[in-house]
């Protein structure tokens, strides 16, 4: 009997270490995504993480039912082992010095040896992703709603309904084990720029009165690291007042307690001493393991811009007069992935398929580098060298490239900016985090800081078609 009791203890306890093993095996079967957060490894579907974001917002809502979005300043517009990450940085290459790889090369993932993958252990040093993802400090300025509506886009308005398959060890993930999956952006916010339709509407033609000609200051690329997340034309004195990081050109003081008389008495690194205020969103490389800490999810590796062309151009039925002193411009809208695509103007290509305009993150091919066009208003109301939201003083042309009635054509400024890109769909833009990332959300702000004999000097090179 004592014999028969041993005997069911001893299969009793294979049973339960069977059971344990089985349970670690099912428990093991999500990996853990590695601090980076790479889009590309990231399989989780924009439904997916907005139906996240909902269960996480009816848990926090305020009592009035309205969640924390409004308060945040507005920008206007405005890991694996180490092993692994080594192998990572030799596929991309030196991003401090924008050396990666070779071109953009943003079509041919770099291939990951099944064995290899099979054999990698969940990174330890992985976090659950709410450690990234806090609130950010509401900024004391209340968020703006603009009101002014351009009339001409470039490209059709930007839409949230493509969604990507969830993978199938995603279904039923503890959140923990997912943790980039909110973080966004997502394997649908890219796309092969052969896939985009050529198009001519991007450049209207210029009429028989129309001014021709361009100017181009030549401010550098931000070698010298000018970076903050401030904005100090919407967000005056409130630090992080953006919640995500800005490349600078030209003025060398601009941060959030900027002001006429601080710009004027700054240094530049611009040319003929332009002192006029350039700057956007950073792009990242997300399949570096940097900056994970960061509370706004701007997480990665930085992206210098290869070239910077700050070009003014003239417009397609006038002449241009010269902009006054001082005169804060934005374009595109830091928010368009919840605001909708109003004041939307993010124009994203590839080298060598400048016709081929999207709002989405192009994937080029190797040796195409990735480019981001960003088009000012131009059409300024005579008066005011800012307003309420920032957009009603100047505002872009109206349809066939005339300024609508009671405001007159000053130069319009175009940023184009180019990078080498990691391969595939593996880099983004700082964005707020409520915003994932989206593309649409690109940005850019300018403050007029020329002397007014170059201002002028400008205004003659375009009105008389000349290229300085």
């Amino acid at each position: 009997m004592s014999s028969s009791r041993r005997m069911a203890a001893a299969v009793s306890a294979l049973a339960v270490v069977a059971g344990g093993l089985v349970s670690a095996a099912v428990i093991g079967v999500g990996p853990a995504l590695a601090d980076h957060c790479d889009p590309a490894e990231a399989t989780a579907s924009p439904t997916q993480s907005q139906q996240q974001q909902q269960r996480r917002g009816q848990e926090t809502q305020a009592p009035d039912g309205q969640d924390d979005q409004s308060s945040q300043a507005p920008d206007g517009q405005d890991g694996g082992d180490q092993q692994q990450r080594d192998d990572q940085q030799q596929n991309t290459g030196q991003e401090n010095t924008g050396e990666q790889g070779s071109g953009g090369g943003a079509l041919e993932p770099a291939p990951q040896p099944e064995e290899e993958a099979q054999e990698q252990a969940p990174a330890e040093s992985a976090q659950p992703f709410s450690r990234r993802r806090n609130t950010p400090t509401p900024s004391p300025t209340a968020s703006r709603q603009p009101t002014e509506q351009p009339t001409e886009r470039p490209t059709g308005q930007p839409t949230r309904t493509a969604t990507s398959s969830p993978s199938p060890t995603n279904s039923g993930e503890d959140e923990e084990h997912n943790e980039c999956a909110d973080l966004g952006p997502f394997v649908t916010d890219f796309i092969d720029i052969r896939q985009v339709q050529p198009s001519n509407q991007f450049d209207g033609r210029r009429g028989r009165n129309g001014s021709r000609g361009t100017f181009v200051s030549a401010c550098g690329t931000n070698r010298n690291g000018h970076n903050n997340p401030d904005n100090f034309i919407v967000a005056p004195g409130v630090s992080n007042g953006a919640h995500h990081l800005h490349d600078y050109v030209g003025n060398l003081s601009t941060d959030a307690f900027s002001t006429d008389e601080s710009l004027a008495a700054s240094g530049t690194t611009c040319r003929l001493g332009d002192r006029s205020t350039y700057f956007w969103p950073v792009l990242r490389d997300r399949k570096v393991d940097v900056n994970t800490d960061d509370p706004d999810g701007n997480v990665g590796q930085v992206l210098r811009p290869r070239s910077v062309t700050l070009q003014f151009r003239g417009n397609a039925t006038s002449r241009v007069s010269a902009m006054p002193r001082f005169l804060r411009i934005i374009t595109g809208d830091a928010k368009a992935a919840t605001n909708g695509g109003a004041n939307a103007r993010a124009a994203w290509t590839c080298t060598g398929f400048n016709n081929r305009i999207t709002t989405k993150y192009p994937l080029c091919p190797r040796g195409s580098q990735v480019a981001r066009i960003l088009d000012f208003p131009s059409c300024w109301d005579g008066q005011n060298t800012d307003s309420a939201n920032h957009r009603t003083h100047i505002v872009f042309p109206g349809e066939g490239g005339a300024c609508p009635q009671g405001t007159r054509a000053v130069p319009q400024l175009r940023m184009t900016l180019t990078y080498t890109v990691p391969q595939g769909p593996s880099y983004a833009l700082d964005a707020f985090p409520e915003q994932l990332h989206n593309p649409v959300t690109d940005h850019a702000d300018f403050a007029n800081v020329m002397p007014d004999r170059l201002m002028s000097f400008v205004v003659n090179c375009i009105n008389r078609g000349r290229r300085c």
